[in-house]
Formats: C-alpha cells, sequence, structure tokens
C-alpha cells in the first residue's frame, strides 16, 4: 500500500491532531516506500488586490492591498500560498519577495517533513510573518494534495462543523453604509469597524436594516478610553452584539485588563496578538484571539494556536487579511473547531484567482478539495 491510500485510510491525520506527535515522526513510523526522487522548488510574483469598496479603519484607509502570490513545486504537483500585506504588518512587496528569495527550499527532498521545513523558513530571518505564511500555505497545500485530501479531513475536523462568517462593513458615511448592508443580507453576521465618532450612527443604520442579524465589533484600537469603551460595551451588548475586538492600542495592557473584567461581552485580541507565545501572556487580558494566518506565519502554528488557547479556557475566532481565496480557504480548514468566524476577505477584492470555500446562506463552506482547498479561475 503507497503512502496516500495508508494516510487517507488509516486517519493518520486524526492522529496527527489528536497528539503532540510531530508528521515527521508520524511519517517515520509509517515507513512508506520511497518516493520517487524530487526537491522542493519556490516561485513567486506579486499581485496587487483590487478592492471592491475603499477600506476605511480607524487609523487609515487603502483601495487596493499590497500581495505576492507563491507556488512550491515537487515532481509536478504544485502548492499554493500567498502573502497579503495590510500596512500594519510591516512588510511590503518587496521585503516579501527579498525574504523568498534567500530561502533554498531545494535543499529538502521531502515535503512530509514539515516540521523540518518550516523552523528553516522561520529561523532564515525574524519578523516576516505574512512571507513565512505563504509558504506554509504553499507546503500545506502541495502536502495536502500528495497525500489526496483536505486538511480539515487531515485534522479529523467535520465540514458540518463550521460557523456562520462575519461579513464586515468598514466606517464610511451613511449612504455608503446603507449599501454596504444591502449587500451584506445573504450573511448571518455583520462585522462593524469602529473607532471613530458615528460608531452609533453605523450600528443604528444596520440594525434598522438587518434588525435580527447579530453584529460584531471591531474598534481597530480606535477608542482612547476606558469609561467610554465599557460604556460601548454594554451599549453593544444590548443591540445583540457578540464581542468586541482590540478595542484599545495594542499597547494597553493593563487598561485591556481592566475592560475583559468589567465587559458584558468578550474582548477579542486581534492587533496586539501575533504569534503563538502570545496566548499565555494575553491569558487575562483578552477573552479570545484572532488567529490570521498573515499574523501567525501559517497553517502549522494557527493550528496549535486553536489548541493552546482553548486549552486555557479562551474563546478563538479566525479571521483573515484582505486575501484572495487561496489564503481565506487554508484559513478555513481551521474554521469547524473555532467559536466565532471571519473569513470574508476574499469577497472584498475584485481580482480573486482562485475558487475555493463558499459562503452559503451565510455558512463557511468546504469542499472535498485536496490540499487547502482551492483550484486557479
Amino acid at each position: 500500500m503507497d503512502r496516500r491510500k495508508f494516510l487517507a485510510g488509516a486517519g493518520i491525520g486524526v492522529l496527527a491532531a489528536a497528539s503532540p506527535i510531530s508528521l515527521s515522526a508520524i511519517e517515520n513510523l509509517v515507513q512508506p516506500k520511497p518516493r520517487k526522487s524530487g526537491r522542493l522548488n519556490l516561485s513567486f510574483f506579486p499581485y496587487e488586490l483590487k478592492l471592491r469598496h475603499a477600506w476605511n479603519l480607524a487609523r487609515n484607509s487603502r483601495t487596493t492591498t499590497p500581495d505576492v502570490q507563491v507556488q512550491l513545486e515537487y515532481d509536478g504537483i504544485v502548492g499554493y500560498g500567498e502573502a497579503s500585506m495590510p500596512p500594519y504588518l510591516g512588510e511590503t512587496t518587496e521585503s516579501v519577495m527579498n525574504f523568498l528569495s534567500s530561502l533554498d527550499l531545494t535543499q529538502f527532498n521531502d515535503p512530509f517533513k514539515m516540521e523540518d521545513i518550516l523552523a528553516y523558513v522561520d529561523n532564515v530571518a525574524p519578523n516576516n510573518r505574512a512571507a513565512k505564511a505563504s509558504v506554509d500555505i504553499a507546503l500545506h497545500d502541495l502536502v495536502g494534495k500528495i497525500m489526496g485530501q483536505p486538511w480539515y479531513k487531515i485534522w479529523g475536523y467535520s465540514a458540518e462543523k463550521t460557523p456562520n462568517t462575519s461579513f464586515t462593513i468598514g466606517i464610511d458615511t451613511a449612504d455608503v453604509v446603507r449599501k454596504k448592508v444591502e449587500e451584506a443580507r445573504p450573511y448571518k453576521v455583520i462585522k462593524v469597524k469602529m473607532g471613530l465618532d458615528n460608531d452609533k450612527q453605523t450600528v443604528d443604520i444596520i440594525k434598522e436594516m438587518m434588525p435580527d442579524v447579530p453584529i460584531c465589533c471591531d474598534a481597530n484600537q480606535g477608542w482612547s478610553s476606558k469609561e467610554y469603551a465599557l460604556e460601548m460595551c454594554h451599549w453593544l451588548k444590548e443591540r445583540n452584539c457578540l464581542f468586541v475586538e482590540q478595542p484599545f492600542d495594542k499597547t494597553w495592557v493593563d487598561e485591556t485588563a481592566w475592560l475583559t473584567e468589567r465587559s458584558p461581552l468578550p474582548i477579542i485580541a486581534d492587533e496586539a496578538f501575533q504569534r503563538l507565545p502570545d496566548i499565555v501572556k494575553f491569558k487575562g487580558v483578552y477573552s479570545g484571539i484572532n488567529i490570521k494566518l498573515m499574523k501567525s506565519t501559517g497553517l502549522y502554528e494557527a493550528h496549535k494556536m486553536v489548541t493552546l488557547a482553548k486549552s486555557l479556557g479562551m474563546k478563538v475566532m479566525v479571521g483573515c487579511m484582505t486575501e484572495t481565496s487561496c489564503a481565506v480557504t487554508a484559513a478555513a480548514n481551521l474554521s469547524p473547531v473555532v467559536d466565532f468566524c471571519d473569513l470574508d476577505g476574499n469577497l472584498l477584492i475584485a481580482n480573486d484567482r482562485f475558487s475555493g470555500m463558499t459562503v452559503e446562506n451565510g455558512k463557511v463552506t468546504l469542499h472535498d478539495i485536496p490540499g487547502i482547498g482551492v483550484k486557479l479561475l
């Protein structure tokens, strides 16, 4: 029996998710027949994402997002990845391409040694999280395709347990907000960007047009008063709000802990939270975390984040940047085991290169496509 049939039939992926044993160790236990010799070959190119609407936040506005598209090839099989770079990450098209150019993945002849490959990528240079995520996503896509299974199945997750995704409405004028709410009618949760002086007006418009739909609030570090934030949390609670995301500047640790202790709503970390070690230090400061692949360096670390956060009793949200369906679908493989989901980044752009996960009746819908679950359009 070859490796692909064994893994698909024996559920080795479930073992990997349930046990701390590494994928490389599992490979050694299986003792598969040797594959034909090959090397990992990385290629990439810049790709600017065009937004359908101006993306207005408390601290900036933009109509495009820089992006780098990645391919990782092994013995004729290609895995896809991407790096999306909103301004606050501090990465650029140039920095991502320079980082990727510095990698030598041809030294690896076995894509299943994911732990070794990704450790090498992570140690080449500090930071560069989106650049590292692009390789991680492509590697997961490649390995899943070799195994003939999507990653949510490899991890042992059920596609039936995916949550509804929120649809994001940015800060804008009342007329534009109304237009965006009209476009959002197919969705079951609305995410509201806040942080300016028209926060309540935006919520009132949404509740007027979609009174029964729950909302969630993302202040993007825009609130500057503990008292105002607590007042807003109570006001939002009365309007069927599910949680408040990143209310204060990411450096306001004590102020956030004060709010979390008193708030009737969960307080979720976004900009303040980046990688796995942040989870333990934010226990008690935030109620939960927003995992984004571009912050976490990809799926390998994000999967560990879900396990650790849940073990500490924290809420888990999976989110995204403005991205193509490549990265959004990759993140969607984690959605069956999270509390909240905000995977609409691909819906906000006008030039997607992929088809992948879909939103059906507001619900994240995973398809039985090997790898991360995407196809080139």
